[in-house]
């Protein structure tokens, strides 16, 4: 009977297949780079293995190969060779490049694969040919072979995730750098569960030896720990690197959006030579700096029609009311408006007393200055103080 399909495996594995998309750029620029070819190789075990252990794609392997039950070697060699490149990168992290540390990985990438080979020699010696797709490791526990098979398997993962767990617990409390703790953190609990997945099994698989059956800790008990073990652990390994990114992005991006009003405020002012165009495809930090290079430029060329005076009469009214920085703002976003309307008409500010320029008042205050353009109200109310003002000393 095909089994059934399987929302628990499909909703991690396509988390971790999303993770590799993503990262498959970054190999592809950085391929040199042994983290990120690690970090990749990692993604790639981690999802291999949740495809490979999905029961609908175990009967489609044993269909397709006419090979009862060859789902197994696969799945647990993509485990095995999970498991030797968390080791190796928990030891980048934890220690600085050596000629030691160098020795320590070579042995545990040989270590491992010779325990894959080990794999696949124990599958193709056991007799095992009736196809099982939930309860493999139980049903063939006391058959030739394929019980070696399933302790080598559980055994070497369970070694690595005691190791990895160790190495983890003696390093957190040196650890300082909070995209790397949370890091460490979703490691930690990713290989206790990894341990929960290992007694589990051990515990069915033994009381098969005894003649008592406790499939239901395998078949059912056991699979949640193993699809939240590869979910945690390439998330641990992912977070170190895609936190600061995302962080930056984020910063970027909302620095991007916030100067948009001003952007639009002073784009009336043509450049004074052609610009490069770039792209809305283009890499965020590319946009926000050509962004802030025309505001910039603007600036330069509003300033012959740029009032200091004026700038000062709006920073009196809103610093009566509004904070230091807010006032800033306040006053920078009007008088840069008044500045383009009279670009638009060609009316030069008298500066014959100075030469014309808009100075750190308001360049050093552009993002105050942005906030405040998304605030006309605000805008309106002290523009309407300040021709009060100026009305009431005219008349007096």
């Amino acid at each position: 009977m095909s089994p059934d399909f399987h929302i628990p495996y499909v909703l991690p594995t396509a988390l971790l297949a999303i993770a590799l998309v993503f990262k498959f750029p970054t190999l592809v620029r950085a391929w040199r780079d042994p983290d990120v070819r690690a970090t990749t190789i990692l993604l790639a075990c981690a999802t291999a293995v949740l495809v490979v252990i999905t029961p609908i794609n175990i009967h489609r392997l044993n269909v397709w190969t006419g090979v009862p039950n060859i789902a197994a070697p696969w799945a647990y060699s993509f485990l095995t060779a999970f498991c030797a490149t968390g080791l190796t990168m928990i030891m980048r992290w934890r220690e600085p490049p050596s000629e030691r540390r160098r020795r320590r990985m070579i042995a545990i990438y040989w270590i491992y694969a010779g325990i894959i080979v080990a794999l696949w020699g124990t599958f193709l010696l056991a007799d095992v040919p009736e196809p099982r797709i939930y309860d493999l490791d139980t049903y063939y526990a006391s058959t030739l072979w394929m019980r070696e098979h399933t302790l080598l398997y559980l055994f070497a993962h369970m070694v690595s995730s005691l190791i990895a767990a160790y190495m983890l617990w003696k390093w957190f409390p040196e650890v300082t750098h909070r995209w790397l703790k949370a890091g460490v953190i979703f490691l930690q609990v990713g290989y206790a569960s990894g341990l929960v997945f290992d007694i589990t099994k051990l515990i069915a698989v033994a009381a098969r030896w005894t003649g008592t059956d406790l499939d239901w800790l395998s078949t059912k008990a056991a699979p949640p720990f193993a699809l939240l073990e590869a979910v945690l652990v390439a998330l641990g390994f992912i977070v170190p690197q895609a936190g600061p990114f995302l962080q930056r992005w984020g910063r970027d991006q909302a620095e991007y959006v916030r100067l948009r009003a001003l952007w639009r405020t002073v784009k009336v002012v043509g450049p004074a030579a052609a610009t490069a165009r770039i792209g809305f495809l283009a890499p965020l930090d590319l946009r926000l700096m050509q962004r802030e290079q025309r505001i910039h430029d603007a600036l330069r060329l509003l300033a012959p029609y740029y009032n200091p005076a004026a700038h000062q009469a709006a920073y009196t009214a809103a610093h009566a009311t509004h904070g230091e920085e807010a006032a800033r703002g306040i006053a920078g976003a009007i008088a840069l408006q008044d500045a383009t309307v009279a670009y638009e008409k060609k009316a030069l500010h008298d500066t014959s007393d100075q030469p014309p320029q808009i100075g750190p008042d308001v360049t050093d205050h552009l993002n105050a200055i942005a906030r405040s353009l998304y605030r006309p109200r605000t805008l309106d109310r002290i523009r309407g103080q300040v021709a009060s003002t100026e009305s009431a000393n005219a008349h007096a």
